[in-house]
């Protein structure tokens, strides 16, 4: 897909939702488009200038904007913010034609070049939401003297493989997406929780949105992970996999890491409904 195509694919619908999500986030917010090898990545970005960097990544089909909670909750008052939309992921980032990511190591040096890009001097707070996650992971594991901290928020095929059945769920939505799919799936993995209407009616329109296939790959392995704070933060009611086995296999492989159990959340809900715990986190 050519920039030129791809930006004319996000539609009036897509565009106006986005906006109308970002337009509740509690702090003035100042957007971009950094270029990288593989395209322009939009970022998002809030919170004093002269604050600590932290970068946001979110699970796939979540968007930059899903981030809002958590920055209510703190995380726009102790750090700058920049929230980053995944390049073939919906959003407004806009791959580049010819330059799809396709590796593990595509997507490290797309990150790079967008911490390059943000100009932040010295070391930065990584953080990600599931497949977020696991690209922050991977990151980390490559470029770790970049990183002041790293914070993985229920990560996806980093300490366990994903549930069968929640494959299979997750399937039909993923083969043909549609709104109805879209919310049916999350009311499924969530129990039903209560999410922010205005992000539901955004990721009701990602069903229409021209995406390319996530990168998949092997597990980052946990040498490297080891040479900076590092916190992990598990979804105990998360569908996707185990969450008390993988934290466990998480403590054994990373003794020195903190490491928790969020209760009473799904994967899916993470970032909306614990944000105050993902700030905390993210301060400390």
């Amino acid at each position: 897909m050519s920039a030129a195509s791809a930006a004319s694919a996000v539609s009036v619908q897509f565009r106006a939702a986005y906006d109308a999500v970002l337009a509740d986030w509690p702090a003035p917010v100042t957007s971009r488009e950094v270029p990288t090898p593989h395209g322009l990545t939009r970022i998002n970005s809030c919170g004093p200038l002269g604050a600590p960097p932290l970068v946001l990544l979110p699970g796939g089909g979540a968007t930059s904007t899903v981030w809002g909670a958590v920055v209510a909750a703190g995380a726009g008052r102790t750090h700058r913010v920049h929230a980053v939309d995944l390049v073939g992921e919906p959003g407004l980032s806009v791959p580049a034609g010819g330059r799809a990511i396709r590796t593990p190591e595509d997507l490290a040096g797309w990150l790079d070049a967008v911490l390059d890009g943000l100009g932040a001097p010295g070391p930065v707070t990584l953080a990600g939401h599931s497949y977020g996650a696991w690209i922050a992971a991977h990151y980390a594991t490559r470029h770790p003297r970049r990183l002041a901290r790293l914070v993985l928020l229920d990560p996806t095929q980093v300490f366990a493989g994903l549930r069968p059945g929640y494959v299979l769920r997750a399937l039909p939505m993923l083969a043909r997406p549609t709104p109805a799919r879209i919310r049916s799936f999350l009311r499924w993995e969530t129990g039903g929780a209560d999410l922010d209407p205005a992000w539901l009616r955004l990721r009701d329109e990602t069903a229409r949105f021209p995406t390319v296939r996530p990168v998949t790959g092997p597990r980052p392995g946990p040498a490297g992970l080891d040479r900076f704070p590092l916190h992990i933060l598990f979804a105990e009611q998360a569908r996707c996999h185990d969450s008390a086995r993988a934290a466990a296999t998480a403590r054994a492989a990373l003794p020195g890491a903190r490491v928790e159990m969020l209760p009473g959340v799904s994967h899916h809900a993470l970032p909306l409904l614990a944000a105050e715990a993902i700030a905390r986190s993210l301060a400390a």
